[in-house]
């Protein structure tokens, strides 16, 4: 049985919200908007510092569009030639990044304790 958008925003729309805030690009965009404002270009970049592989354009249209559908971010359009957008948080965006933002600096802090549990239970498990 596939269940559509709606379909699972009906039956668990917390959960969604909070995958749509958690997931591995709507954190990265909360935290880079929480200091100022970017254009698309600006935000792709700073994300991009972050290691690993950049975002690609499409999924960061996709991130950018969802936050803002959970009304999160805010996409400010100018009238301008060339067309000039900004993206920013919303009051309800900037309360929600200020949460991710403590926990992504839990993980931090606390990194040296997680792979010490990882490597303990690693070896429990090959143990065995």
């Amino acid at each position: 049985m596939t269940v559509s958008n709606g379909e699972a925003e009906a039956l668990c729309p917390y959960r969604l919200v909070l995958e749509h805030v958690t997931s591995r690009w709507g954190v990265l965009v909360l935290i880079e908007l929480l200091e100022r404002p970017h254009r698309f270009s600006e935000l792709r970049r700073a994300i991009g510092r972050y290691g690993g592989r950049g975002v690609s354009e499409k999924m960061l249209t996709q991130t950018l569009q969802t936050l803002e559908r959970d009304g999160l971010v805010h996409r400010d359009a100018k009238p301008v030639i060339p067309p000039r957008v900004d993206y920013s948080l919303t009051d309800l965006g900037r309360e929600a990044a200020e949460q991710v933002r403590a926990l992504t600096g839990w993980t931090h802090r606390r990194m040296d304790e997680v792979e010490k549990a990882r490597r303990a239970y690693d070896e429990a498990r090959s143990a065995s």
